[in-house]
């Protein structure tokens, strides 16, 4: 994947990642960005093009797909974390919230896409994903269950799309310096960082980034012989 002069579409594209995302791509040299979000007026970013889109409504992905048939490479940033423990009273409903956005509002948009990317000679696919993927944390089980499911669909993705020369990245984090992480008191990545890692990854044909210190150590730990994610974390 060659980021000069590709065709972009970041999907929560209006603050913390998706806003570091459009900005590198530029200074990367894309030749159009468009970025997606639920309310774009909320995106003042110069040189973008702003799209009303809620990954979770099928009508608004259709319409995105059917506007930006020009597109090489597709950021799925969108997410929410609703957080609370597994025995919560609204732990199912804050699941259900969280696995329609990250995971089937995700999975929504690598389908949409896929035909467009392969008539535009394969391009690519970023999901963003999370350490939590492969651990829970008491305040966040229902998230960490959402992205553990939506690393799986992402390899499900890749696997189906490699024949169409489409590479599929899963970009892997643990904290970053954004509104969603602002009352943790943690050391977090910069948003600028982890965007510039994944845009390397792209152009090296890789297909997973782990981001910082922490994405790294717990991915080795799950072959240990007590594999992390069974004991709690946070």
């Amino acid at each position: 994947m060659k980021v000069r002069d590709s065709v972009v579409l970041i999907s929560g594209a209006n603050r913390g990642l998706g806003r570091a995302w459009a900005r590198l791509l530029l200074e990367a040299g894309a030749r159009k960005v468009y970025a997606g979000a639920r309310d774009p007026r909320g995106i003042d970013m110069p040189d973008v093009i702003p799209l009303e889109l809620d990954i979770t409504d099928p009508e608004q992905v259709r319409r995105a797909a059917a506007e930006c048939g020009d597109v090489t490479l597709l950021v799925n940033n969108a997410g929410i974390v609703r957080g609370g423990h597994v025995f919560d009273d609204e732990a199912v409903d804050r699941a259900r919230q969280e696995l329609d956005t990250n995971l089937f509002g995700t999975l929504a948009m690598c389908r949409a896409f896929a035909p467009i990317l392969v008539a535009n000679g394969g391009g690519a696919i970023v999901n963003v994903l999370s350490v939590l993927s492969w651990i829970s944390i008491p305040g966040g089980a229902t998230y960490a269950m959402s992205k553990a499911a939506t690393w799986s669909m992402t390899n499900g993705v890749r696997i189906a799309l490699r024949p169409q020369g489409t590479q599929v990245v899963g970009l892997h984090v643990a904290f970053m310096d954004t509104d969603m992480t602002a009352g943790i008191d943690a050391p977090k990545a910069s948003p600028q960082d982890v965007v510039a890692q994944a845009i390397a990854a792209l152009e090296a044909g890789q297909e997973e980034v782990l981001a910082d210190a922490l994405t790294r150590e717990v991915k080795r730990g799950l072959s240990l012989e007590r594999g992390v994610y069974l004991d709690a974390a946070g």
